[in-house]
């Protein structure tokens, strides 16, 4: 269930930001259900983030609704690592 998952997730982030093509989404297991780490570019952070966090908490909001309650979303500015 994580591959429609991660193209919803990328479809979402990637009209937000400025730099789609720095936007990849990769899905792992954990022991607390799938976890999902959405990787932009620096600049693009505070956008995807949004204003006390309330767009990142939107797109989590979509992703639990297909995915799942377990599911968890981290995002990650692409400088910061790899």
């Amino acid at each position: 269930m994580a591959a429609p998952t991660v193209e919803l997730i990328e479809h979402l982030v990637s009209g937000i930001v400025a730099h789609p093509d720095d936007v990849d989404v990769r899905a792992k297991q954990t022991r607390r259900g799938d976890l999902f780490e959405v990787r932009v570019n620096a600049e693009d952070l505070g956008k995807v983030i949004g204003r006390q966090g309330r767009t990142a908490a939107a797109i989590r909001t979509v992703a639990a609704a297909v995915a799942g309650d377990a599911a968890r979303i981290d995002f990650v500015d692409v400088d910061r690592r790899r």
